[in-house]
Parts: C-alpha cells; sequence; structure tokens
C-alpha cells in the first residue's frame, strides 16, 4: 500500500514543457504506459534535453526527471502530456507541443511504495496538501494542472524493501 511520506513546497522559475500531449482515447487498459514505452523506444527525451542550451542543473531542484503532466478543467478533455520542463525560451522540436508556465510554487507531495501503488494519488496528495495549510490552485482559465515527477534516484532505485518514491506536484498559492 503507497503512503505519502514527505511534503514541502518548493518555488521554480518560468518554465517551458515540451512533449506530446495524450488524452483519454489513447489510454491502453486504462493507462498510458504503453505511451511511455514508445517514448522511450524512440529517444524522445533525448530529442528535447538536445536543445536545451544552459546548465540545466540551475533550473530548479529535481530538473532532470521525466514529467506525466496532466490538465483538467470542468467540461473540457483530459490531458495527459508527457515530456519534461525546460528553460522558457527552449526551442520546441518538430512534432513536439509545448506549454509555457510561469515562476510558481508547487506543492510537492512524495508517495512511497511499490512502483504499481504509486499511481493515480492526485487526489490523495491534493487532499493532503490541503491539509497541511497549501491552497491549490487552477490556471488563469480555469484549468488544475498537475504532474507525475520521476525524480532519480527516487523512481529509479528501489530500497532494499522494493519500495519507489513517486513525486505528485500540484501548483499552489504561496
Amino acid at each position: 500500500m503507497a503512503e505519502i511520506v514527505n511534503t514541502y513546497m518548493q518555488s521554480i522559475p518560468a518554465m517551458r514543457f515540451i512533449g506530446k500531449k495524450y488524452g483519454d482515447d489513447d489510454r491502453i487498459n486504462g493507462n498510458f504506459s504503453e505511451k511511455w514505452m514508445e517514448w522511450f523506444k524512440n529517444n524522445w527525451f533525448s530529442t528535447i534535453e538536445k536543445q536545451i542550451s544552459v546548465n540545466i542543473d540551475e533550473i530548479y531542484k529535481d530538473n532532470d526527471a521525466y514529467i506525466g503532466l496532466m490538465r483538467w478543467k470542468e467540461g473540457e478533455p483530459f490531458e495527459y502530456w508527457i515530456g519534461i520542463f525546460t528553460p522558457g525560451t527552449t526551442p520546441v522540436p518538430e512534432g513536439f507541443k509545448y506549454v509555457d508556465f510561469p515562476k510558481s510554487v508547487l506543492g510537492v507531495c512524495w508517495v512511497y511504495g511499490k512502483e504499481g501503488d504509486v499511481y493515480v494519488k492526485e487526489d490523495k496528495c491534493a487532499a493532503k496538501l490541503g491539509e497541511e495549510g497549501y491552497k491549490i490552485i487552477p490556471d488563469e482559465k480555469g484549468a488544475w494542472w498537475f504532474f507525475e515527477r520521476y525524480a532519480c534516484p527516487r523512481f529509479t532505485t528501489p530500497d532494499d524493501s522494493g519500495n519507489i518514491i513517486l513525486d505528485i506536484c500540484h501548483y499552489i498559492e504561496l
């Protein structure tokens, strides 16, 4: 059973998210894991990383993580994006799309457990952040953005019990 083992606030600079957008019709067996496999097979993360011309370590902590970015707004199709955050001026490679985000503050939850158990905990994390006094906010158009952050080595290297940590991040009010 997965549990939230850490929550904190993280300030981030203005950034450009570069990736590919998917919707509910792209799910296979209820999830996007096939799309992730397609990303690794086609080396699409590397394609984006080659566009970055500055020292990415200076952007923000956990800047090397792959991202599952989600957008939800009542009455509009759900969006699931796969990609990475880059500096705001990064050129977008052909075949990819982007979303620019202003300087922001994140509410971060670390979800600890077996890999199959840590997913689809966005609502649980939102509730936990609320309990701790953080206010999750929509963008200027009323859409809610949040994401899975696959940080190394928290996500990629299981501990002695075989557990990993998936970051789930929501945009919050400072």
